[in-house]
């Protein structure tokens, strides 16, 4: 077998590949030996025909159409391996030239690990954010803690701002009701802006057991496009007011929140948990700015194929998070007044992004050999058994082989990271 390789991009190949007799003579004997089995002689059970007698009965044709593609998937793999390309996917195959027994020609085309030239991984000029708390980041947290320790008291006056209120409420557009524009006993504290502009304060100074129509008007930028600087009516009817009293932010708040004694520990506990959070969030968005650096200082190829494969996952993830919220991929379309054509453009530029972050840590990580043991492998899998032992399906797929490699490369690939830091640190 003779191979000569051809670059059609950076990550496409064409290989020609030119089979002698000898390449033959073993594919027309599997061949032969395969269609054996199909054969009916009498005298012999069927299977059971030995080749060289199921050869007077198999046409020239049939044997000849059968050895070349036996030939093909026989070799076309290890031509790929000659030529030192890795194809992503099984490669398409063009026959060019064939002479039953003497030799045969065909072209292999696919996409390929592509080669990616990788810049200095050293200096990439990228540097951490300093994870500070202030002090409104604090008191924020404290005011969220007052409210959800707050009183609740019904009253028998008009509604003003602070309050909770329960109200049922229908909303039309043209005299129907649109979708998601009605709920029962729905509360809702005004002032809490959770509504479009002029639905809280609508209610504000009614009192319990008033019905009133609110004519509103949708932001002209509002999310779902029907809506969108519509003309509505919403129909409400308020049931009950409740006047909300929040807990007074001190020592004794502080005892409910955990094992504190004083404000003064509720406060270092909470200014510590945000340092935490802004020191993961930090170091989060670094390696994101390093990985992108690193692909911004070096060569690195996108195959269409992985691309595409992206796109396809990031698909199916907002088709899923539509789903939990009741939407098909449709609907959350329209509610982004987004259309297919826009939305496969900009999948498409996170799914390339995606891509390049992915070949060149796994290069960089080939070329400084970085890789993990399979102890600790074991270790995560035996982790990830813990977590999903509830589900049986999960469970299962921890056994499957190729969802182990699956680990082992995202463990490969996190460790890359951490090496990336260090050297940028």
């Amino acid at each position: 077998m003779k191979t000569k390789s051809k670059k059609v991009s950076d990550s496409r190949v064409e290989i020609t590949v030119t089979l002698d007799k000898n390449d033959l003579s073993v594919a027309r004997e599997k061949a032969l030996a395969k269609l054996a089995k199909e054969v009916n002689v009498e005298g012999f059970r069927k299977g059971k025909v030995p080749a060289e007698v199921a050869a007077k009965f198999i046409p020239e044709n049939d044997l000849n159409a059968e050895t070349i593609d036996l030939a093909v998937r026989t070799t076309v793999i290890e031509a790929f391996r000659k030529e030192e390309k890795s194809p992503l996917v099984l490669p398409s195959v063009n026959v060019t030239k064939y002479v039953p027994g003497e030799m045969a020609e065909y072209i292999a085309a696919a996409d390929i690990v592509p080669e990616v030239k990788l810049g200095n991984f050293k200096k990439l000029g990228v540097k951490k954010e300093v994870a500070k708390v202030a002090a409104k980041d604090i008191t924020e947290v404290l005011e969220n803690l007052s409210s959800s320790f707050a009183e609740k008291k019904v009253v028998k006056r008009a509604a003003k701002l602070g309050d909770e209120v329960i109200i049922d409420f229908v909303g039309k557009k043209d005299g129907k009701a649109f979708k998601g524009g009605s709920a029962k006993d729905y509360h809702l504290v005004l002032g809490s802006n959770s509504f479009i502009p002029g639905f809280e304060d609508g209610i504000v100074g009614h009192e319990f057991g008033d019905k009133f129509d609110l004519k509103l008007t949708f932001p002209k930028d509002y999310g779902v496009k029907d809506l969108a600087g519509a003309k509505t009516v919403f129909e409400v009817l308020l049931k009950q007011v409740n006047e909300v009293t929040k807990a007074k932010i001190d020592d004794e708040m502080a005892k409910k929140c955990g094992p504190f004694k004083t404000l003064e520990e509720l406060k270092a506990d909470i200014k510590k948990n945000l340092e935490a959070q802004n020191a993961h969030r930090a170091e989060e968005k670094f390696k994101d700015q390093l990985v992108e650096a690193l692909v911004k200082a070096s060569k690195v190829p996108a195959p269409e194929i992985l691309i595409e494969d992206q796109v396809k996952a990031i698909r199916e993830d907002m088709t899923r998070n539509a789903a939990s919220r009741g939407m098909s991929f449709e609907d959350f379309l329209k509610q982004n007044q987004e259309t297919e054509e826009s939305w496969e453009k900009e999948a498409r530029k996170i799914a390339e992004t995606r891509v390049k972050a992915s070949l060149a840590l796994q290069t960089l990580a080939v070329e400084q050999k970085i890789t993990v043991s399979d102890d600790l492998v074991n270790a995560k899998i035996a982790e990830l058994r813990d977590v999903y032992k509830k589900s049986p399906e999960a469970l299962k797929s921890l056994k499957d082989p190729n969802v182990k490699m699956d680990i082992k490369n995202r463990m490969i690939l996190e460790a890359t990271l951490d090496f990336l830091v260090k050297e940028n640190s």
